[in-house]
């Protein structure tokens, strides 16, 4: 059997990662999609929040497994019992952003392959960035995200004491 690991903050989970992991778990027995708990950059929703809203968005398919981490990718990979890191790609920057993490990667662990899905063009523009900039300005993102993902947003930011798109967190 071989199962995939899909790493990412996941802050929040949008259409875009939703469809590169339906679209590899075609290819493997089990997918991993895996939130990271402890990344370099500030989030909107807290590890809990993450972790729930990806399970919601993949409750319907027991070949899905969510999971939160807070080491190394690769170590992560090989404890849920994976060989291959799934990841996505919306345009160039992204492939060499991703190029170098597969290097880095197979660096530390030969053993495990990386694998990239290109973005389908409707999900091209997505990012969880472009999602929160476009929520705390009260845009529509009912076509970006899953409705329950909607739903957080619209929480989370209505509990927000300052709604100022420059203090939104980054990607």
């Amino acid at each position: 059997m071989v199962h995939a690991f899909f790493p990412g903050t996941f802050d929040p989970i949008h259409y875009g990662h939703i469809d590169i992991a339906r679209r590899a778990i075609r290819l493997f027995d089990e997918l991993i999609v895996a939130v990271y708990d402890r990344p370099l950059k500030t989030l909107l929703f807290s590890p809990n929040e993450r972790l729930a809203l990806a399970k919601e968005a993949f409750a319907d398919d027991p070949k899905i497994r969510v999971t939160g981490y807070s080491n190394l990718t690769v170590d992560a990979c090989r404890e849920a019992g994976a060989q291959v890191i799934v990841r996505g790609l919306r345009v160039f920057s992204d492939f060499e952003f991703e190029f170098r993490m597969a290097l880095a990667n197979h660096r530390l662990a030969t053993d495990i392959e990386s694998m990239a899905f290109i973005t389908h063009e409707e999900h091209t523009f997505l990012s969880s960035t472009t999602v929160k900039e476009i929520a705390m300005l009260d845009g529509d993102v009912s076509s970006m995200v899953p409705p329950q993902v909607h739903l957080a947003l619209k929480n989370k930011i209505a509990t927000m004491e300052n709604n100022d798109v420059a203090n939104v967190p980054r990607d």
